[in-house]
């Protein structure tokens, strides 16, 4: 398996560093538009992982990369407006690929908070029989939400429920920052993307409709130590994932964002900061959410001033194999201080980054394999997890 890691930043580093104790891959080609951050993200890490320069938003540019170092395999961990040129890069060199999130949605013209417009992934599964045809496998949202969280839903309704009526994602944590009034844990270009266009709900008979942001909030209950976080519907990839392939009466994301987050992210959009389009400023056009971005430190760089425990799980509520009423928790915590001492990346981050990495490990082996484009939740969960837990980062469940 020869490998091609798109970006560099949190996640990509993070993935270097999770590879570089594995031995299913050949080489590892980490490129970045930035070629002394790919460098930094191979140093230090052997001789199969090389660093190189490339242009995300160009598919001819990812697909000559591909080519030029013979690559079996694309994995791309860079924010998801280059989705698409990648995945099309991929496809035209030949070769299969991996995301961790899925193309971009666009409200409906009309009714935005009822119904959806163009939905994540939508782009992506036009091009599924493509794929099938060319006999070659995308599997997308495969890192923690999307990815693991799928895998649990699959695992959940293949062993423990006869019927669900709800698979419900819900992500907590009680990270601080030290020195920060304020600093995500992760990609505030994603972070804006998915908090402020409206929700996406799936349900039985309906199909899938939207909803206002940080609507439905609720108190959830998150394990090791973490506790009570409020949690409000976000948009996500589960709930376009999930529903094609699990049986479920209800689809549901939400995510502990905690009050202040959501007053800045209101803020954002009331002066039109979380926009993507450029405005000109002095004669120069620039995005307002890049200007946001580079306002604030970057979440790769602040492992070393975070505390605490981030959580992400899938709760499913339905019927057991007895007929009896169940309720379960399955989740998979990261403690920072553990993260950064024996990787040296902070949890967030890492916690995304473990699970394409394992997902590349299951198809070099074949214990995974498909065609077509394919969410994590159509191919058998007990193999992830069992390798998950081999990799040292065992997940959990409790009943509820």
């Amino acid at each position: 398996m020869r490998i091609l890691l798109v970006g560099a930043g949190g996640v990509g580093s993070a993935a270097v560093a999770i590879a570089a104790r594995r031995s299913f891959f050949e080489t590892m080609v980490v490129a970045d538009h930035d070629l002394s951050r790919a460098e930094r993200a191979v140093a230090g890490h052997g001789d199969r992982f090389v660093a190189a320069k490339v242009d995300a938003s160009s598919a001819d540019a990812v697909a000559a990369l591909c080519r030029e170092h013979r690559i079996t395999h694309v994995l791309n961990a860079v924010d998801p407006r280059f989705v698409m040129p990648i995945f099309d890069g991929a496809f035209a060199a030949g070769v299969d690929y991996l995301d961790m999130a899925m193309s971009l949605s666009h409200p409906h013209p009309s009714r935005p908070y009822a119904e959806t417009g163009v939905k994540l992934g939508d782009e992506q599964f036009a091009a599924a029989d493509r794929w099938s045809a060319a006999g070659r496998l995308a599997l997308c949202g495969i890192g923690i939400e999307p990815g693991l969280s799928d895998v649990f839903a699959r695992y959940a309704a293949d062993e423990l429920f006869s019927e669900i009526d709800e698979i419900g994602v819900r992500d907590g944590a009680n990270l601080t920052v030290d020195g920060y009034d304020f600093a995500p844990s992760f990609s505030i270009w994603t972070t804006i993307e998915e908090c402020l266009n409206p929700p996406v709900i799936w349900e039985e008979g309906r199909g899938w409709y939207t909803t206002e942001p940080f609507s439905e909030p609720e108190v959830f209950d998150f394990p090791a130590g973490i506790g009570r976080v409020e949690c409000v519907n976000v948009e996500h990839e589960e709930v376009l994932l999930i529903p094609r392939w699990v049986k479920a009466k209800r689809v549901t994301f939400k995510y502990g964002l905690g009050d202040e987050f959501i007053e800045v992210l209101k803020v954002l959009h009331k002066l039109g900061l979380d926009a993507v389009a450029p405005v000109h400023v002095g004669g120069v056009p620039v995005s307002p959410r890049d200007v946001v971005a580079a306002c604030l430190p970057d979440p790769a760089t602040l492992g070393d001033r975070m505390r605490g425990k981030t959580c992400a799980g899938t709760y499913v509520t339905g019927l057991g194999p007895d007929g009896a009423p169940r309720r379960v928790y399955l989740y998979h915590v990261v403690d920072n201080e553990w993260s950064m001492r024996e990787y040296g990346h902070q949890a967030v981050v890492w916690q995304t980054a473990i699970n394409p990495v394992v997902a590349l490990e299951l198809l070099a082996d074949g214990a995974w394999s498909g065609t077509g484009v394919l969410g994590p939740e159509a191919l058998p969960p007990r193999p992830f997890l069992d390798l998950l837990t081999a990799y040292g980062s065992p997940w959990g469940m409790e009943e509820r």
